[in-house]
């Protein structure tokens, strides 16, 4: 499938690579209805010595970015080489501040799903209730609304609120991954995307079910989504790559 398309010469071997995974996850997000109309973010940082990441260009919805049209950046948000799009002034805002702190955070994302955004405009959050949220027991934060992400002092206060936890939800805004792959991350948002949906369903049905604390924590041992003899989220992501890729392919380009 790739042959097709041909590898920029601007861009390194291992740059074009990550750029490739990158646009597929933006085209998965966009088939699962995770997109925002041309806001929220995923960011993964470019191979390499150098602190550079890449993002989606502001102003292009999803279903359009492309391995060419990623933007990259640095830490603190500025420009690398050449771009026809801007990014957005909020999406950097806390994704720098983690990027630059945490040595293993090669990729963190954002969306504002439905049912996401009603757990974190829920006084309790996240109810570890369903099966899917039981494998993120643990390792949930939660940060307190002050507004739109654009002001860069925030992005230290989000990131001290993580407290070193992968998933943080913003409370009355929506949830954060922070992973250590693109893979991982996407398996995370999907525990994320899965458990509030259960949570939000069987809510409206009465009161839920609680699971005791030793089974929540076997799931967490247990959850393959963690596991790195299953690729650890590597192996459901190129799952979901190779759907897009019969769907539409130009995400290569």
């Amino acid at each position: 499938m790739s042959s097709a398309f041909t590898q920029p010469a601007r861009f390194s071997d291992a740059e074009w690579k990550a750029r490739v995974k990158l646009a597929a996850c933006y085209r998965i997000f966009a088939h699962l209805g995770w997109a925002e109309l041309i806001y929220n973010h995923i960011s993964l940082r470019v191979p390499g010595p150098e602190q550079h990441f890449l993002i989606n260009p502001f102003g292009l919805h999803y279903s359009e970015v492309t391995a060419s049209n990623l933007v990259k950046v640095d830490v603190d948000g500025n420009l690398i080489g050449h771009s026809d799009w801007p990014i957005n002034p909020a999406g950097f805002t806390f994704h720098g501040a983690i990027h630059a702190t945490l040595p293993d955070a090669h990729c963190v994302m954002h969306v504002h799903t439905t049912p996401t955004m009603a757990v974190c405009c829920l006084k309790d959050g996240l109810s570890y209730t369903n099966f899917y949220a039981a494998q993120l027991y643990g390792q949930v934060a939660y940060h307190d609304f002050e507004g739109i992400t654009v002001h860069h002092d925030e992005g230290a206060r989000i990131l001290a609120s993580s407290g070193g936890k992968r998933v943080l939800l913003l409370r009355n805004h929506g949830p954060v991954v922070i992973a250590n792959t693109l893979a991982q991350g996407f398996n995370l948002m999907w525990l994320v995307q899965r458990a509030c949906e259960i949570q939000v369903a069987s809510q409206a049905l009465g009161a839920l079910q609680p699971i005791t604390e030793a089974a929540l924590q076997g799931c967490v041992r247990d959850s393959l989504n963690f596991n790195p003899k299953f690729g650890a989220g590597e192996d459901s992501f190129a799952a979901m790559q190779r759907l897009i890729d019969r769907i539409d392919p130009s995400y290569r380009a």
